[in-house]
């Protein structure tokens, strides 16, 4: 499923380590189990992934409550992730966006907003990369049918990154045992 995706993976961990030396943060968005390991995702840099060390800059733009029910009953739901990029991303910074069919109009927008705003944008997709296919920076879409398989793959991705972005930030050590 992830096969030959290698490139993509290894551009994913240059652009999020670089913003983060640099400065910027990780902003992550997705809808059902995507929100999960979004927000996952970002308590994993933030807290720690595998051994002790700082704390890095993410935000997981599903756990507000308050602001999403807001922004979805004032604007739409369609602009619950796009209005937070407005507000919280700026160049230098990276959007996360992940869905299992590729088309969740709320990523799509959030990309499209991050875009327009200078962000880098990354995409972690499903099936052939639906409605979102080409609008981030850089694509893993995980070519297979079945949601329960992409939504496993997405996450063994994202552990992969946060252990590729401490490794590239020199965090851990380079050991085959993490």
């Amino acid at each position: 499923m992830l096969r030959g995706r290698a490139a993509e993976f290894e551009a994913a961990v240059e652009v999020m380590s670089g913003a983060i030396e640099a400065g910027g943060k990780i902003l992550a968005c997705g809808n059902g189990g995507s929100a999960a390991d979004a927000s996952h995702f970002m308590t994993e840099l933030l807290c720690r992934f595998c051994d002790d060390r700082r704390s890095l800059p993410g935000v997981a733009l599903t756990n507000d409550g308050s602001f999403l029910t807001a922004t979805a009953n004032d604007y739409g739901f369609d602009h619950v992730f796009a209005r937070q990029v407005e507000g919280l991303g700026k160049p230098g910074d990276v959007l996360v966006g992940i869905s299992t069919s590729g088309n969740s109009p709320n990523v799509l927008a959030a990309i499209e907003a991050a875009n327009a705003a200078g962000l880098q944008t990354v995409a972690l997709l499903g099936r052939d990369g639906g409605d979102t296919a080409g609008a981030a920076d850089i694509e893993i879409t995980v070519a297979h049918e079945v949601t329960a398989r992409i939504q496993e793959a997405q996450k063994v991705l994202i552990h992969a990154l946060c252990e590729g972005i401490e490794r590239r930030l020199g965090l851990v050590p380079d050991s085959p045992d993490n």
